[in-house]
C-alpha cells in the first residue's frame, strides 16, 4: 500500500501557535515536488509538545489541504493504549490514509505488551497501521522481528517504519513476513531498499523533496547505480541534520535559513545556536540550496 518518498513534515510555529499559513505553503511545496505522501504530527512534527486539541487540528488541516492528492499517514501513537485508540479514531474520521503508531515510550512494555497495545488499536479502529520502531526515542529494544511478524498477521498492520539503523533487523523481519518496510533514517534508505524495503519517511525531504523522490524512484525501479548517485548527494546533508542536534531542531533551522519557515520550537526543544547555524549554512551552501 505504501511505497516511495514520504515527508515527515514539520509543524511550523509562530508566537507559540501553529502557523497554518506557512503550513499550507509547505504542503503545496511538497506536492508540487512530487512527494508520494505526507506524515504529519510524528517526531518531526513535534507531537510531544502539541496539546490534544492542536494535534487533532493539525491532522484535520493536513487532510483538508491535501484533498486526497497524496496519502496522509498521521502520527496518532501514545504510551497510553486508550489515548492512541482515541487519536486514531479521530484521524480515521478526519480522512487520513493510515496511522503511524510509535512504540509506547517511557513505560517500556514487554514484547507481549507491545503486541497487545497494537492489537487493541487494530481491533478498535478500521484504519491501516504503520508501526514505528524507534528504540532510541522509546527505550528498551523496540519491536522484535518476531513481534512485527506476529503483528503483520493482523488485518490493519500493513507497514513498519524502521528506525533502528540495523540491516540485520530489517533482514530478519523480511525473512519472517511480507510487511512493507519504510526507512526511518534518510541515510539508510539505499541499504534498506537493497534488502527489500519500499521507501522512506524522510526528514530531509522537508527541504529537498524532489531529490528524495528521485532516490526512491530509482531504487524501487531497480536502478541502484542512479540510486547510489543520489544517496551520495544526499548523505552529508542528511547526516548533518541528524547529528547536529535532536530532530527536528536542525531541519527547522535549515528551513529558517532557507526562508521556508521559522525555527520556533516549544520547550524543552530549543533552536540551534548561532555558531551551529553558521555550520549548517555551510552544509546548505555546499548542497546548492542557498
Amino acid at each position: 500500500m505504501f511505497k516511495g518518498a514520504f515527508t515527515a513534515i514539520i509543524t511550523p510555529f509562530k508566537n507559540d501557535k501553529v502557523d497554518y499559513e506557512t503550513f499550507e505553503r509547505l504542503i503545496e511545496f511538497q506536492i508540487e515536488n512530487g512527494i508520494d505522501g505526507l506524515v504529519p504530527v510524528g517526531t518531526t512534527g513535534e507531537s510531544p509538545t502539541l496539546n490534544h486539541h492542536e494535534h487533532k487540528d493539525v491532522i484535520k488541516f493536513v487532510v483538508d489541504r491535501v484533498g486526497g492528492r497524496v496519502p496522509v499517514i498521521a502520527g496518532t501513537g501514545s504510551n497510553s493504549t486508550a489515548e492512541a485508540v482515541e487519536l486514531t479514531d479521530f484521524a480515521r474520521k478526519a480522512g487520513v490514509t493510515a496511522s503511524l503508531q510509535v512504540c509506547p515510550y517511557y513505560n517500556k512494555p514487554t514484547q507481549e505488551g507491545l503486541y497487545r497495545h497494537f492489537k487493541a488499536i487494530n481491533d478498535a479502529v478500521d484504519l491501516p497501521i504503520v508501526l514505528y520502531n524507534i528504540p532510541g526515542r522509546c527505550g528498551g529494544d523496540g519491536l522484535a522481528p518476531e513481534t512485527i511478524a506476529r503483528l503483520n498477521e493482523l488485518e490493519q498492520v500493513v507497514a513498519v517504519k524502521e528506525a533502528t539503523g540495523s540491516m540485520d533487523q530489517a533482514s530478519e523481519i523480511l525473512s519472517m513476513c511480507d510487511i512493507t518496510i519504510l526507512s526511518g533514517d534518510d541515510s539508510m534508505t539505499l541499504p534498506l531498499c537493497s534488502l527489500g524495503g519500499k521507501g522512506v519517511v524522510s526528514v530531509v525531504a522537508n527541504i529537498v523533496p524532489a531529490d528524495v523522490k528521485s532516490l526512491t524512484d530509482s531504487l524501487l525501479a531497480g536502478d541502484f547505480a542512479a540510486g547510489l548517485e543520489m544517496h551520495r548527494k544526499l548523505f552529508r546533508l542528511s547526516k548533518s541534520l541528524l547529528n547536529m542536534a535532536t530532530n527536528p531542531i536542525p531541519i527547522k533551522a535549515a528551513m529558517e535559513i532557507m526562508s521556508m519557515s521559522s525555527d520556533e520550537m516549544r520547550l524543552p526543544m530549543v533552536s540551534l545556536s548561532q555558531e551551529e547555524k553558521t555550520v549548517l549554512r555551510g552544509y546548505l551552501q555546499d548542497y546548492g540550496l542557498i
